[in-house]
């Protein structure tokens, strides 16, 4: 028998399904989101960025492919802070822990 050598690694053909729970709380329970992002993968981000992220400037480019190189949603500006803090206070939810630091054993800040 020979030794195993690091291209025996290359090939991962396993599977780890999320636990039941997990799933259960997905964003798409049916495959219509894959569907449409397998059919239109930048219109697709393109939608999910402008949903879910506000943008101080809205972005020209979805995508810019040059390998080895993307650039994903060029000429947009964000502000990382009101997208983490500014609009959950907003939407009402200020009273709530917005990030929450475990060090050693006994030592947390919030």
């Amino acid at each position: 028998m020979t030794e195993p050598t690091i291209s025996d690694l290359l090939v991962e053909d396993r599977s780890f399904p999320p636990p039941p729970a997990f799933a259960a709380s997905a964003l798409a329970s049916d495959r219509s989101l894959y569907d449409e992002a397998a059919a239109d993968y930048e219109a697709f981000w393109a939608r999910q960025a402008r949903e879910l992220i506000t943008w101080d400037q809205d972005f020209d480019t979805v995508l810019e492919w040059e390998l080895p190189f993307a650039r994903w949603f060029g000429g947009g500006k964000l502000n990382i802070a009101y997208n983490c803090l500014d609009r959950h206070v907003e939407a009402g939810r200020g009273d709530k822990v917005a990030f929450h630091w475990e060090g050693e054993p006994g030592d947390t800040r919030t």
